[in-house]
């Protein structure tokens, strides 16, 4: 059992009898030989899965001699990319807020629930998400600047207004941000049209899907799967039977 590691990618195993199982993790800087791996890593599930089938069309000797380094190539199953759709916060200071529930506007063309009131333990009032698109080009998660920018509270003013009109100016104070994947990014033709409308939930996806044996992945897991999670769990588990 390796807990609080690092797992910095993967590699088919070949089968010639010289390891066990199937797939091999690279886990800081040690190979974990795997017969099942389910990769569940949030922002970065895109990045192992793609470690990992891009070695599935290597020779013994490449893999074998590849461990811990990714080696892609055109030829290798595809798993679909990641987007990330960064949501910031701001908290309400220096008026009492008028909120005793959560209180939840239409949802947000551009990809999100909208601006909403919540309330934490303490009783402070704060408000978010919006939807700040981050770069297309942006492939490594750790690269992702989680400051909240001044700026975007004029936009939270016209946001929240629209369902408490009396919030005074100067009362929203930066906060916090998250980021959520997304498989499908404002910058693709027919973003969120119907021809596109396969994208806008999550995946999970196995070997019927890519081609290797003991390997799943779940793909753009936000608010909706993490709501499903134990029903994912399941399906995960018996679709491993």
């Amino acid at each position: 059992l390796a807990l609080h590691c690092k797992v910095e990618g993967g590699r088919c195993i070949p089968n010639n009898g010289e390891q066990t199982g199937s797939i091999a993790l690279c886990v800081d800087g040690s190979e974990i030989s795997c017969d099942n791996v389910v990769i569940c890593a949030g922002l970065a599930s895109n990045i192992i899965a793609s470690s990992i089938l891009a070695s599935s069309t290597m020779t013994k000797e490449d893999s074998n001699s590849n461990k811990c380094n990714k080696v892609f190539s055109e030829d290798s199953p595809q798993i679909t990319k990641q987007y990330y759709a960064k949501g910031n916060y701001f908290k309400l200071e220096n008026q009492k807020s008028p909120f005793s529930r959560l209180i939840y506007p239409l949802p947000d063309p551009k990809g999100g629930l909208g601006v909403h009131a919540t309330i934490d333990l303490s009783g402070s009032t704060r408000f978010g998400p919006d939807v700040e698109w981050l770069g297309e080009d942006m492939d490594n998660p750790e690269n992702i600047d989680m400051n909240v920018d001044p700026t975007r509270a004029e936009s939270f003013y016209d946001a929240v207004r629209k369902y408490w009109p009396d919030l005074e100016d100067g009362n929203l104070v930066p906060d916090y941000s998250g980021v959520r994947p997304k498989r499908l990014h404002p910058s693709l033709s027919n973003h969120g049209g119907n021809g596109n409308n396969h994208l806008k939930d999550f995946l999970i996806a196995g070997p019927k899907q890519h081609g290797v044996k003991g390997l799943t992945v779940l793909l753009g897991i936000e608010s909706p799967g993490l709501t499903s999670s134990l029903a994912i769990g399941n399906y995960v588990a018996d679709a491993m039977k």
